[in-house]
Formats: structure tokens, C-alpha cells, sequence
């Protein structure tokens, strides 16, 4: 009984489609990390930029529960690297009640604020 038998394996033309699959896949894969990387390192520069936003509210209404109206500024090298921050005071409609604006800056021509923060004090809370 002598039956032809054919040699088993995979033909050269199975072996090309399995390595384009493979290759696609692959790419797919690597631009989901590249993509999950590059918003990770944007969620940490934002999550840093607010915790530094809410220091410098807390700060101001510690020094002063009444701060003078008007702007002021500053840098500080927070989490290894170089911030910029703007404080603006507003008064209120309501007398004795400022407007605590906060921007925080990752670049120091201050060109697009990272985080923004609002709060208020009170001359008439004790800090």
C-alpha cells in the first residue's frame, strides 16, 4: 500500500499572511503605548501643575485673609523641573470677599496655562 503522501507544513504563501498579521498587530500595538505614554506624561505635568496652583491659593489666603487687589507672580522648581505661576485678586460684589485667580505655567513665557484654579477668602475668616 504505498499512498502519495504529501509533505505536511505550511506553504511559503500562509507564512507571508501570518508575518502581515503579525506585523500589523505589532504596529498597532507599539502606537497604543506611544499613545497611553504621551497621555500619561500629560495627566503627571497637569496633576503637578494643580497640586502647585493649590499651594499658592492656600499660601496666599494664610498670609492674608484679605490680600490687596492686583496681580503678582512667580517661579519655583517643583517635581524636578522649572514652574511659572500669576495670581490674580479680585474684589467681590460682596464686601469683605476677594476672587483668588491662579494659572500655572510649564514655560516661562507663560504662553498657555497647564492648570487653572478659583477660589475665595474672606476678611472675615481666621486663618
Amino acid at each position: 500500500m504505498s499512498s502519495a503522501r504529501r509533505p505536511r507544513g505550511f506553504t511559503l504563501l500562509e507564512v507571508l499572511i501570518a508575518l502581515v498579521v503579525l506585523g500589523v498587530s505589532l504596529t498597532a500595538l507599539i502606537h497604543a503605548a506611544s499613545v497611553s505614554t504621551r497621555d500619561f506624561a500629560g495627566m503627571r505635568e497637569r496633576t503637578l501643575a494643580g497640586w502647585i496652583a493649590a499651594n499658592v491659593l492656600t499660601e496666599t489666603r494664610l498670609k492674608s485673609n484679605n490680600p490687596a487687589p492686583g496681580r503678582s507672580d512667580g517661579r519655583l522648581r517643583y517635581a524636578g523641573r522649572d514652574w511659572a505661576w500669576t495670581l490674580d485678586v479680585e474684589p467681590t460684589t460682596e464686601e469683605g470677599i476677594s476672587r483668588l485667580d491662579v494659572q500655572v505655567y510649564a514655560d516661562a513665557e507663560r504662553t498657555d496655562p497647564v492648570a487653572r484654579l478659583t477660589g475665595f477668602t474672606s476678611r472675615y475668616l481666621t486663618p
